[in-house]
Protein backbone atom coordinates (compact mmCIF):
# COMPACT_ATOMS: atom_id res chain seq x y z
CA UNK A 1 0.00 0.00 0.00
CA UNK A 2 2.98 2.51 0.94
CA UNK A 3 4.43 1.77 -2.42
CA UNK A 4 1.37 2.23 -4.10
CA UNK A 5 0.19 5.81 -1.93
CA UNK A 6 3.74 7.15 -3.09
CA UNK A 7 3.63 6.48 -6.70
CA UNK A 8 0.48 8.40 -6.20
CA UNK A 9 2.20 11.16 -4.74
CA UNK A 10 4.67 11.32 -7.13
CA UNK A 11 2.20 11.38 -10.30
CA UNK A 12 0.29 14.19 -7.82
CA UNK A 13 3.50 16.09 -7.57
CA UNK A 14 4.47 16.23 -11.13
CA UNK A 15 1.09 17.42 -11.90
CA UNK A 16 1.54 20.52 -9.68
CA UNK A 17 4.91 21.06 -11.04
CA UNK A 18 3.25 21.31 -14.47
CA UNK A 19 0.54 24.13 -12.82
CA UNK A 20 -2.29 21.60 -12.59
CA UNK A 21 -3.72 21.53 -8.73
CA UNK A 22 -4.40 17.62 -8.06
CA UNK A 23 -5.80 18.82 -4.38
CA UNK A 24 -3.65 17.39 -1.16
CA UNK A 25 -0.18 15.57 -2.28
CA UNK A 26 -1.22 12.67 -0.33
CA UNK A 27 -1.42 9.37 -2.29
CA UNK A 28 -5.15 9.21 -3.09
CA UNK A 29 -5.75 8.83 -6.99
CA UNK A 30 -9.27 10.68 -6.30
CA UNK A 31 -11.39 12.71 -8.63
CA UNK A 32 -9.08 16.03 -8.43
CA UNK A 33 -6.08 13.50 -9.13
CA UNK A 34 -7.57 12.16 -12.21
CA UNK A 35 -8.84 15.64 -13.86
CA UNK A 36 -5.24 17.10 -12.78
CA UNK A 37 -3.42 14.33 -14.36
CA UNK A 38 -5.59 14.75 -17.45
CA UNK A 39 -5.42 18.00 -17.89
CA UNK A 40 -1.24 17.99 -17.30
CA UNK A 41 -1.19 15.09 -20.15
CA UNK A 42 -3.12 17.23 -22.39
CA UNK A 43 -1.25 20.13 -21.85
CA UNK A 44 1.67 18.13 -22.42
CA UNK A 45 1.03 16.56 -25.47
CA UNK A 46 0.01 20.34 -27.02
CA UNK A 47 3.80 21.22 -26.85
CA UNK A 48 4.83 17.36 -27.99
CA UNK A 49 5.77 16.14 -24.83
CA UNK A 50 5.05 13.42 -22.56
CA UNK A 51 3.46 13.81 -19.46
CA UNK A 52 7.07 12.81 -18.00
CA UNK A 53 10.26 12.51 -19.83
CA UNK A 54 10.57 8.66 -21.16
CA UNK A 55 13.13 8.45 -18.78
CA UNK A 56 10.95 8.67 -16.17
CA UNK A 57 13.13 11.26 -14.16
CA UNK A 58 10.39 13.99 -13.07
CA UNK A 59 12.51 15.55 -9.72
CA UNK A 60 15.82 16.41 -8.37
CA UNK A 61 16.61 16.17 -4.72
CA UNK A 62 19.19 17.80 -3.31
CA UNK A 63 21.15 16.39 -0.51
CA UNK A 64 24.56 16.46 1.68
CA UNK A 65 26.61 13.39 2.32
CA UNK A 66 27.35 14.35 6.08
CA UNK A 67 30.90 13.33 5.49
CA UNK A 68 33.88 15.09 4.31
CA UNK A 69 34.64 17.43 1.14
CA UNK A 70 35.46 13.83 -1.18
CA UNK A 71 33.08 11.70 -1.55
CA UNK A 72 33.86 8.07 -0.14
CA UNK A 73 32.75 4.73 -1.37
CA UNK A 74 29.25 4.91 0.58
CA UNK A 75 28.46 8.56 -1.03
CA UNK A 76 29.35 6.76 -4.16
CA UNK A 77 26.88 4.07 -4.14
CA UNK A 78 23.96 6.43 -2.94
CA UNK A 79 23.80 9.27 -4.81
CA UNK A 80 23.45 9.90 -8.82
CA UNK A 81 25.60 13.13 -8.46
CA UNK A 82 28.01 14.51 -5.89
CA UNK A 83 29.77 18.04 -6.21
CA UNK A 84 33.31 17.46 -3.77
CA UNK A 85 34.24 21.15 -1.64
CA UNK A 86 36.12 22.60 -4.53
CA UNK A 87 32.63 22.62 -6.47
CA UNK A 88 33.45 19.42 -9.09
CA UNK A 89 30.63 17.55 -10.08
CA UNK A 90 31.33 13.63 -10.49
CA UNK A 91 28.56 11.44 -11.94
CA UNK A 92 29.70 8.07 -10.71
CA UNK A 93 26.20 6.25 -12.46
CA UNK A 94 23.66 7.92 -15.07
CA UNK A 95 20.80 9.47 -13.66
CA UNK A 96 18.68 6.84 -14.57
CA UNK A 97 20.20 4.38 -12.07
CA UNK A 98 18.34 3.07 -9.28
CA UNK A 99 19.62 5.09 -6.03
CA UNK A 100 18.27 4.71 -2.50
CA UNK A 101 19.15 8.97 -1.74
CA UNK A 102 15.27 9.45 -0.12
CA UNK A 103 13.70 7.11 1.41
CA UNK A 104 10.67 5.87 -0.27
CA UNK A 105 11.04 8.66 -2.77
CA UNK A 106 13.90 8.04 -5.05
CA UNK A 107 12.17 6.90 -7.96
CA UNK A 108 11.75 9.10 -10.37
CA UNK A 109 14.43 11.62 -8.44
CA UNK A 110 18.49 12.19 -9.53
CA UNK A 111 20.09 12.95 -5.90
CA UNK A 112 22.65 15.59 -6.67
CA UNK A 113 24.34 15.93 -3.51
CA UNK A 114 27.13 17.84 -1.36
CA UNK A 115 30.18 16.28 0.03
CA UNK A 116 30.07 18.67 3.39
CA UNK A 117 28.96 18.25 7.11
CA UNK A 118 30.89 16.06 8.62
CA UNK A 119 29.90 16.30 12.17
CA UNK A 120 27.74 19.10 11.45
CA UNK A 121 25.09 19.40 14.35
CA UNK A 122 21.60 20.95 14.03
CA UNK A 123 20.79 22.14 17.23
CA UNK A 124 23.15 24.20 18.57
CA UNK A 125 24.30 24.37 15.11
CA UNK A 126 27.84 23.70 14.45
CA UNK A 127 28.82 23.27 11.12
CA UNK A 128 31.64 20.34 11.44
CA UNK A 129 34.58 19.74 9.95
CA UNK A 130 33.41 20.44 6.04
CA UNK A 131 31.14 22.92 5.84
CA UNK A 132 29.45 23.96 2.58
CA UNK A 133 31.44 25.75 0.36
CA UNK A 134 30.23 28.70 -1.86
CA UNK A 135 32.00 26.42 -4.60
CA UNK A 136 29.74 23.60 -4.45
CA UNK A 137 26.31 26.12 -3.98
CA UNK A 138 27.27 28.07 -7.14
CA UNK A 139 27.59 24.15 -8.90
CA UNK A 140 24.73 23.04 -7.76
CA UNK A 141 22.91 25.66 -8.75
CA UNK A 142 24.28 25.41 -12.17
CA UNK A 143 23.68 21.47 -12.63
CA UNK A 144 20.37 21.95 -11.25
CA UNK A 145 18.98 24.67 -14.20
CA UNK A 146 21.27 21.67 -17.05
CA UNK A 147 18.83 18.83 -15.25
CA UNK A 148 15.90 20.76 -15.59
CA UNK A 149 16.40 21.49 -19.08
CA UNK A 150 17.52 18.07 -20.12
CA UNK A 151 14.75 16.32 -18.18
CA UNK A 152 12.01 18.93 -18.78
CA UNK A 153 11.77 19.24 -14.75
CA UNK A 154 9.57 22.46 -14.12
CA UNK A 155 10.92 24.49 -11.12
CA UNK A 156 8.87 24.01 -8.22
CA UNK A 157 8.52 23.16 -4.73
CA UNK A 158 7.54 19.59 -5.72
CA UNK A 159 9.89 19.03 -8.09
CA UNK A 160 13.44 20.61 -7.31
CA UNK A 161 13.35 20.23 -3.39
CA UNK A 162 15.94 19.21 -1.24
CA UNK A 163 15.81 15.97 1.38
CA UNK A 164 14.62 18.04 4.17
CA UNK A 165 11.36 19.46 1.95
CA UNK A 166 10.36 15.79 0.88
CA UNK A 167 8.03 15.25 4.32
CA UNK A 168 6.37 18.46 3.97
CA UNK A 169 5.86 19.39 0.40
CA UNK A 170 5.31 15.32 -0.64
CA UNK A 171 4.21 13.97 2.59
CA UNK A 172 6.71 10.77 2.70
CA UNK A 173 7.95 10.88 5.78
CA UNK A 174 11.63 11.04 6.34
CA UNK A 175 14.01 10.37 9.53
CA UNK A 176 14.63 13.94 10.67
CA UNK A 177 16.47 15.41 7.87
CA UNK A 178 17.91 19.11 7.75
CA UNK A 179 19.84 18.63 4.25
CA UNK A 180 19.84 21.54 3.16
CA UNK A 181 18.65 23.96 5.64
CA UNK A 182 21.77 25.88 6.01
CA UNK A 183 24.05 27.84 3.29
CA UNK A 184 26.96 29.89 3.41
CA UNK A 185 25.40 32.84 3.52
CA UNK A 186 23.08 31.90 6.03
CA UNK A 187 24.29 32.06 10.12
CA UNK A 188 22.58 29.41 11.01
CA UNK A 189 19.78 26.48 10.51
CA UNK A 190 16.54 28.05 8.61
CA UNK A 191 13.17 26.57 7.52
CA UNK A 192 13.71 24.02 5.12
CA UNK A 193 11.61 25.44 2.34
CA UNK A 194 12.58 28.79 2.52
CA UNK A 195 16.28 27.83 2.14
CA UNK A 196 15.26 25.70 -0.74
CA UNK A 197 13.43 29.20 -1.92
CA UNK A 198 16.35 30.76 -1.90
CA UNK A 199 17.99 27.90 -4.09
CA UNK A 200 15.02 27.57 -6.49
CA UNK A 201 15.46 31.03 -6.90
CA UNK A 202 19.23 31.23 -7.67
CA UNK A 203 18.42 28.29 -10.45
CA UNK A 204 15.59 30.30 -12.19
CA UNK A 205 18.30 33.43 -12.66
CA UNK A 206 20.53 30.48 -13.56
CA UNK A 207 17.61 29.24 -16.38
CA UNK A 208 16.69 32.88 -17.63
CA UNK A 209 20.87 33.54 -18.37
CA UNK A 210 21.00 29.99 -20.06
CA UNK A 211 17.48 31.02 -21.79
Amino acid sequence: MTAVMNAVRAQQARCAALGFWPGPIDGIDGPRTRAAYAAAVASQKAKGLPFRHPTGITRIHWHWTGGGHEPNATDLKAYHALIDGAGKVRWPVDPTTPRSHTLNASSGAIGLSLCAMLGAKERPFDWGKAPITAQQVSTLVRETARLCRVYDIPLSHWSVLSHAEIQPSLGVIQKNKWDIAVLPDIPGPADPITVGDHLREMVRCELFALS
